[in-house]
This record gives C-alpha cells, sequence and structure tokens, in this order.
C-alpha cells in the first residue's frame, strides 16, 4: 500500500460538494490504532476544506494551515469511529481560502472549528495536480478504501529547563523521514501543523497536571493559532507552554514553538476538569 493519500489523509468519501461553498464528507477511523487525537480530527475537517478549495481555483492551489480562530474540543474520538465532516466556506478565491467546520460521531459533535484562514500556495510545488483531481473524482462517487491510516506515532518530547509549576519547555525532534511524509507532501515533506499542536497540548497538559495536581484536566478550546512558517523534517522545535494563573484553568496556557530561536508558531489553550 503506498502512503500517499493513506499515511497523513483523512477523508474517505464526499457525499455533498459546492466547491468555494460547502461540502460534507466521512472517515472510518480503523479500530486498529492505538489512538486518534483531536488534533487530527481537526486535520480531517481542514483536508475536507482544502479539497472545496483545491477544486474552487481549478487546483492552482492548495491551502495550508495557517490561522485558526478558534477550535473547540467537545469529546475524545476512538479507534473506530465513524467521524462526519462538514465544513462551510467564508470565501475563497487564488490568495486564501476562510472558511468553518466541525465533526460529529453518531450525531453528536466532537470539535469545531471556527474562522480557520488557509493561504493558498501553487499546487505543483507539494503534490501532482493530476493526482490531485483523480483522488477527489474518487472521493465524491465511490470513495475510498477504509482502513488506508496506520497511526502515527506519539513524537517524543524531551523536557528542558522551566519554571515548576509555571512554565515548561521541550524539545521536539522531527523525524528525517516518516511514512507521513509521503503524503504531507509528496514534492515537499513538511511536518503536520496538526501533529505540532497536538505535542504542545501535551506538555501544556503535563504541565497543568503537575501544577494542580489533577490528572483530570483536558483541553477545551484553542485559540489564536498562528503558524508562522513550515516545519522540515529533522527540525529541533523548542515548545513552550506557561500557565497564566497555577490554580485557574480559566485563563488560557500561553503556547509556543521556536526553531533557533524564530517563532514557528503561537496559539493559547483553555483547559478544564474533564466531566463524568
Amino acid at each position: 500500500m503506498g502512503e500517499h493519500f493513506a499515511a497523513f489523509s483523512f477523508v474517505d468519501r464526499i457525499s455533498e460538494f459546492e466547491p468555494g461553498v460547502r461540502a460534507i464528507g466521512s472517515f472510518a477511523v480503523p479500530n486498529d490504532i492505538a489512538a486518534f487525537p483531536a488534533c487530527l480530527v481537526a486535520e480531517a475537517v481542514g483536508q475536507l476544506a482544502a479539497w472545496t478549495a483545491m477544486d474552487a481555483i481549478d487546483f492552482r492551489g492548495r491551502p495550508v494551515a495557517a490561522l485558526a480562530t478558534e477550535t473547540v474540543f467537545h469529546r475524545d474520538v476512538s479507534p473506530g469511529a465513524p467521524l462526519d465532516l462538514a465544513i462551510e466556506v467564508e470565501s475563497c478565491d487564488d490568495e486564501a481560502i476562510a472558511y468553518s467546520g466541525r465533526a460529529e460521531v453518531d450525531g453528536e459533535t466532537v470539535i469545531e472549528l471556527r474562522h480557520c484562514l488557509g493561504p493558498m500556495l501553487p499546487v505543483a510545488d507539494f503534490d501532482s495536480p493530476e493526482a490531485l483531481r483523480e483522488r477527489l473524482r474518487l472521493l465524491r462517487t465511490v470513495g475510498a478504501p477504509a482502513g488506508r491510516f496506520r497511526g502515527v506515532p506519539t513524537p517524543t518530547l524531551s523536557s528542558l529547563d522551566g519554571e515548576p509549576g509555571r512554565a515548561a519547555r521541550a524539545l521536539l525532534e522531527v523525524p528525517d523521514s516518516a511514512p507521513f511524509f509521503a503524503d504531507h507532501f509528496p514534492r515537499r515533506p513538511v511536518f503536520p501543523a496538526t501533529l505540532l499542536l497536538d505535542s504542545q497540548i501535551r506538555l501544556a497538559l503535563d504541565l497543568a497536571r503537575t501544577a494542580i495536581g489533577d490528572s483530570e484536566v483536558v483541553p477545551q478550546r484553542m485559540t489564536n493559532v498562528k503558524m508562522r512558517s513550515f516545519i522540515a523534517p529533522g527540525s529541533a522545535v523548542v515548545l513552550g507552554a506557561e500557565l497564566a494563573a497555577v490554580n485557574d484553568l480559566r485563563d488560557a496556557v500561553r503556547l509556543s514553538a521556536t526553531i533557533d530561536g524564530r517563532t514557528v508558531a503561537t496559539a493559547r489553550l483553555n483547559l478544564a476538569h474533564r466531566e463524568h
């Protein structure tokens, strides 16, 4: 099985499609993978938006992750879950797509993306336009075969110096090679922004759980996500998380990512106590 459209592709079928306007699709999360983190659910929504954007401008460009005003985490998604995806486009042209979207499982919303912006870059720099056209035809007709995704190893974080109970830093070493690079993207491998965000969330959760002594802290919403540059294979990324208030989860955790002292991503994360 080739890795293209398998190792990091999360749309199996598109059932309703208005290029540059709206789309409804689905993805069957394989039941034999270890986990399907919330950031991959967000990736699935973003990929559905990307298909509508690329088709709307006749595959001259493709959107890349840049800004997300708000992502709301409602509940976890388990392996084997059937994801229903929907996006509404706010604007779309050769410069950028602005959209909002959501994912549901059995009619219950699991994640919402509000007011995201993806600048368009030339498709041919990242992938074959012909391969993408053919893939979209497949998704809109018989759909892709299920079970292609085999999971993504959780990136290892190495602790760096920090301020106990207040701030934490960790080193994320992006692999030089990985199956997902063949899918993201074949002509220009880029470390997925959603895998970076997942690592940042894990760092923030570890910091908060230690600071307040509560293992039941979960992400609630992420705001002001800004991806400032691509992250190449083999990069050494320093992640930072800083609590605004030690004992009050209502204040956001400030997140950052830098490479050689240069900021590549920032965001804010609100946490909450898990509801049982």
